[in-house]
């Protein structure tokens, strides 16, 4: 998932690059959503990894 929002910055990065505005900033979004998502069950693993011990 954090691949996915890589790709996604690179995108806005590109998108910006060229004036594409409004594709940037959706990328952009699309890319903070996937990073917030991939912390929030990084954290909930990490809590149930040591749980479990």
């Amino acid at each position: 998932m954090l691949h996915y929002a890589v790709v996604f910055f690179v995108i806005a990065l590109v998108a910006a690059l060229f004036g594409f505005t409004g594709i940037a900033a959706g990328a952009v979004e699309i890319a903070k959503v996937l990073f917030f998502i991939f912390l929030v069950l990084f954290v909930v693993s990490l809590i149930m990894g040591l749980r479990r011990r």
